[in-house]
């Protein structure tokens, strides 16, 4: 009876709250239904990376050659990670989603954004028996005071019902990125992981969580250190990641 009593009277809070504020799309200032939703305007713009893509970075591919094809940069040079995907092109409307969850710490996407992901990454996540987020530094952790990578972490592991380990790999370097060349960025974060956890990752298959993947440096030595920490296989997801040319100021 208590139990029914306080359903009901949360459904009411509830209601009320939606009469005060209303839920709005995650990607505009549309009324929707409820939290989590975008409105259909809004999700008409959304570009889902789907085939063909690059079997170990998961970029975009021109045309489909293949199920094990590579992109250029991966025929160049391998990526030290097994595979990467990522569920949407970083578009603005991708852009809006991710500001709104890194800044403003929106959280009722985490559910619909896991989703995307479980879907993008289904043969990687098949393939790994834990998930890890991307660390922040812990002055970055301290101003922010959440991070936002863990959060899509946690919501993937819900979602997939594998474990996940939000502190077995962390960032001893701090340093933002944005505005920096691809070069820039891979020297600013060269070095700034490490593995506080080995009995986490040793002979473990990880699966790797940012929320976006603009030049990979970033997940790129994280996959390094995690393998220094002896985990066997890395594979990284991603909410999105930049194919065009795009404003990354993030």
């Amino acid at each position: 009876m208590a139990r029914g009593v306080g359903k009901w009277i949360g459904g009411i809070l509830e209601a009320g709250a939606d009469l005060i504020w209303p839920p709005r799309s995650l990607v505009s200032d549309t009324i929707v239904d409820r939290p989590g939703r975008v409105d259909v305007a809004g999700f008409a713009t959304l570009t889902f990376l789907t085939e063909p893509l690059c079997f170990r970075c998961g970029f975009p591919l021109p045309a489909f050659v293949g199920p094990e094809a590579v992109c250029g940069a991966c025929a160049a040079k391998a990526p030290d990670f097994d595979r990467a995907r990522a569920a949407l092109a970083y578009s603005d409307a991708a852009r809006t989603m991710v500001l709104q969850l890194k800044r403003a710490g929106r959280r009722d996407g985490l559910g619909v954004y896991a989703r995307w992901m479980a879907q993008a990454a289904a043969p990687l996540i098949a393939d790994s028996n834990v998930i890890m987020p991307v660390p922040l530094h812990w002055r970055r952790l301290a101003t922010r005071t959440f991070n936002q990578s863990a959060w899509l972490a946690q919501a993937l592991a819900k979602a997939t019902g594998l474990p996940w380990c939000p502190d077995a790999l962390v960032r001893r370097k701090p340093g933002g990125q944005a505005g920096l060349s691809a070069t820039e960025r891979e020297k600013r974060v060269r070095g700034a992981f490490r593995v506080r956890r080995p009995a986490l990752v040793k002979g473990r298959s990880v699966l790797l969580v940012d929320d976006v993947i603009t030049t990979g440096a970033t997940v790129e030595v994280c996959a390094r250190a995690l393998r220094r920490g002896g985990a066997e296989r890395v594979h990284v997801v991603a909410l999105a990641r930049v194919v065009e040319p795009v404003d990354v100021s993030i």
